[in-house]
């Protein structure tokens, strides 16, 4: 099927006007010419969408139902040359966001106000990974932006600090470490068994707890990679566990969060994560628009 833009508005401001002369005149040319438009046009569609007679003209049905189509399909080609220029200012578009279990903790909810707030018309759509698995799919182009955990590689990726918090101990709020009135030191721990981070899928957290709190692994009793995991098994008696500060927005009962002494008062790092060569225009936008949430 095939027809013009210019066959489209001629038929459109015929049918609305129901005259050739109008009609011509409104478009600013002659008679003849639109009205071959119009032939061509009936003959790319393949039936009859104007009854005409020297003293009227009229829509068939099928001309009716077209109609409505010619307006849709006008007004699609007049708003595409705005719509372009918005998706190439950053304006319009779809940024794909990645995040970690634990981002989503409070950090999450307010990055995705302030982005609907700022930037109304950028499309987020989210996924859950852990960080490695942002890291890859980055690097192979599936995502726009991540909520990851340090390090990264520099070469690859660009990256910005958004959140920092602190490392609490989660214990069961019976116990009796729920009872000391003062911060937590490794020597508390000697006897407690650990519900640990995976040392495979939840590397950042192994790594920074070795880093910073001295304990024995031959006390770890269970590792796992989500914090929700750990906070539930921690509320069933199964052993203490560190997790980050926001964890305590979880409201897992019988759960209670204790000050440990770390060497940082606040280790617990969330990034920002975008791959240097981004040719998505929206990204800027989005980073630019969250500037103010970084410390």
């Amino acid at each position: 099927m095939a027809y013009t833009l210019e066959q489209l508005r001629g038929f459109v401001a015929v049918a609305e006007e129901l005259h050739f002369g109008r009609a011509a005149a409104r478009l600013r040319m002659t008679q003849p010419p639109l009205s071959r438009q119009i032939q061509k046009l009936e003959s790319g569609v393949g039936v009859h969408l104007l009854d005409r007679d020297n003293r009227r003209v009229s829509l068939t049905p099928a001309g009716e139902a077209f109609l409505v189509e010619a307006r849709r399909m006008l007004a699609i080609a007049e708003s595409a040359p705005e719509l372009a220029q918005r998706v190439s200012s950053g304006y319009y578009g779809l940024v794909r966001l990645a995040f970690t279990s634990a981002s989503t903790f409070g950090i999450l909810g307010r990055l995705l106000n302030e982005l609907e707030s700022r930037l109304p018309e950028v499309h987020i759509e989210l996924f859950e990974m852990v960080t490695r698995e942002q890291v890859a799919a980055l690097a192979a182009g599936d995502l726009d932006l991540g909520l990851a955990r340090p390090p990264f590689d520099p070469e690859l990726f660009e990256s910005r600090l958004l959140h920092r918090e602190a490392l609490l101990l989660a214990v069961r709020d019976d116990h009796w470490l729920a009872g000391l009135d003062r911060p937590l030191v490794a020597a508390d721990l000697i006897r407690e068994p650990l519900i640990f981070h995976s040392q495979q899928k939840a590397r950042y957290f192994y790594d920074l707890i070795v880093s910073m709190v001295p304990v024995d692994q031959g006390n770890v009793v269970h590792a796992v990679s989500q914090v929700m995991t750990m906070l539930s098994l921690v509320s069933a008696g199964r052993g203490v566990a560190f997790v980050p500060a926001s964890a305590t927005r979880i409201g897992v009962p019988h759960v209670a969060y204790l000050e440990i002494l770390t060497p940082i008062e606040e280790p617990v790092e969330l990034h920002l994560l975008w791959p240097r060569q981004s040719r998505n225009p929206a990204l800027p936008r989005v980073l630019a628009a969250l500037e103010h949430l970084m410390p």
